[in-house]
């Protein structure tokens, strides 16, 4: 079966610039998806790889975070945090959908459309490597950090 190559990535960043994942190829890349800045399971994903993130890099990795929230959302959360990478903001959920994250979710008994917790790690070579969905936040970033160390 042929890899799938990811789709278009190119978002503001808390940089000040675009990220654009097609500028990113020659190293693999970890893209997670996540619902809102500043709530506790989305909190504590982004710690996760905050923590580990000397042990992506040395593994040649670089790692971005994105949701719907806006960039100036993201510096605060970003600051918060500690954060040592970039959060990109989808306000119009044009990569959400093209990554096929938006989901419609139960919320206190109500249907609402949200982003479903994903992490996609994208190739060298621009393909995507591996992607967890609907993913449960405990053991998650040492799972992610355990494949991309498969990677060289």
């Amino acid at each position: 079966m042929p890899a799938t190559k990811a789709p278009a990535l190119e978002l503001p960043s808390t940089d000040g610039g675009i990220f654009d994942l097609s500028a990113a190829r020659g190293t693999p890349v970890v893209v997670f998806f996540y619902p809102k800045d500043n709530t506790p399971g989305c909190t504590t994903e982004a710690s996760g790889f905050r923590d580990h993130h000397k042990a992506f890099t040395k593994a040649g990795a670089t790692i971005v975070g994105i949701s719907r929230d806006s960039l100036k959302s993201h510096a605060s959360f970003r600051d918060k945090l500690g954060l040592p990478f970039d959060l990109l903001s989808d306000s119009d959920e044009t990569a959400c959908t093209a990554w096929g994250v938006m989901k419609l979710k139960n919320m206190y008994g109500k249907q609402v459309r949200g982003i479903e917790r994903s992490t996609f790690v994208v190739a060298a070579d621009g393909t995507i490597a591996r992607e967890w969905r609907g993913v449960k936040v405990p053991g998650h970033v040492e799972e992610v950090l355990a494949f991309v160390g498969t990677l060289k």
